[in-house]
């Protein structure tokens, strides 16, 4: 549920293009002085860990994906194949094989190039990028793997995957690369098994309970050799083949403030919560409420330093506070169909 403001939208889309204009006068202005185009500015941004405006973006696109490809071919044949998730890792000396996130980003692309041509089609999959606590990063796939042997080499799907994915990494020490090639990668069928719906892939994805004892919200933290400028592992998340597929729907003020109380409700009754970072100072925080603070030791009271520690809380999330927003469903167009009746019931119509 959101609103447009198309007064804000040229707003800022004139303010872009007299950027844009400043940029290019500046260049022609260093080329006549010069004789020569300015360099390319060098990256400045540094990502230490996952985001969390990339997190909700993330839950939200898994809920808005069409998950077909997976299960059937480019004919629409279903070819009876079976949920799995991936995973490719990295040697020990990891910063030999991937020194930046760029690195991992060409791995991936030659993986599935190689994937393509071995089984004679795309590689259709979600993604995930982590971080293992030695710092090295490994990336989970959910996918299903094709039946039979590779198209070149015979090869049953496990072993051209590690066969595979150790050639791509290309690990120059002899015996890191054999041992990185018995070790490297994992398939596990039980795990994509599990993820039976988009709430659960996202549930995986986010790590599962990533704030509790045990969590992996570790793994979203991005090691100290990859915290430089244009070092950084860019996306942590993906997908390929797959599309999403959503309908918009226009509606009055009066329908979008009623679907979103509905929404609202909904979600409420979901018991969802969220983990919050507060303050906490031991025997209170005194806080003077009289213009005077009166005897000595009330002054000292005021003046004393407290210890302040912090502690994680869970709170009860509130989602579309101001009727915008939007909710994670698992059949969409029911709910949607179920909204539409009740939404009709209060306009009088059909």
């Amino acid at each position: 549920m959101g609103t447009r403001d198309y007064a804000r939208a040229d707003r800022t889309e004139q303010r872009q293009e007299a950027a844009r204009q400043l940029d290019v006068d500046a260049a022609v202005a260093y080329f006549e002085t010069n004789g020569e185009w300015p360099a390319e500015p060098e990256p400045s941004r540094v990502i230490t860990e996952w985001s969390r405006k990339s997190r909700g973006r993330m839950v939200r696109r898994l809920c808005e994906l069409n998950y077909a490809p997976l299960f059937a071919d480019d004919q629409g044949q279903r070819h009876g194949r079976l949920p799995a998730m991936v995973t490719l890792t990295y040697p020990g000396d990891w910063m030999a094989c991937v020194p930046t996130g760029r690195h991992l980003k060409a791995h991936l692309r030659a993986f599935r190039e190689r994937y393509r041509r071995a089984w004679g089609e795309d590689l259709a999959c979600l993604w995930k990028l982590e971080f293992q606590g030695r710092g090295a990063p490994h990336v989970h796939m959910l996918c299903t793997p094709p039946h039979g042997h590779d198209q070149r080499t015979g090869l049953p799907f496990r072993q051209w995957l590690s066969r595979t994915w150790a050639d791509v990494v290309d690990a120059q020490d002899p015996d890191e690369r054999a041992r990185h090639e018995v070790a490297g990668t994992g398939v596990d069928y039980a795990e994509g098994l599990r993820a039976s719906d988009p709430r659960r892939v996202s549930a995986y994805f986010l790590g599962h309970n990533t704030s509790g004892p045990g969590g992996k919200e570790y793994q979203h933290r991005v090691p100290e050799q990859w915290q430089e400028p244009g070092a950084g592992p860019g996306r942590f998340w993906g997908y390929w083949v797959l599309r999403p597929v959503t309908a918009i729907v226009e509606v009055t003020p009066d329908t979008a403030v009623a679907a979103a109380r509905v929404m609202r409700r909904w979600s409420r009754a979901q018991g969802r919560i969220r983990v919050v970072t507060r303050p906490r100072v031991e025997g209170g925080q005194p806080v003077n409420r009289d213009a005077v603070v009166e005897g000595l030791t009330g002054a000292q009271m005021m003046r004393e330093p407290r210890r302040v520690r912090y502690r994680k809380t869970r709170v009860r999330a509130v989602l579309l506070p101001k009727s915008r927003g939007w909710i994670a469903v698992n059949d969409g167009p029911a709910f949607a169909a179920d909204l539409a009746r009740y939404l009709m019931t209060l306009t009088g119509d059909g």
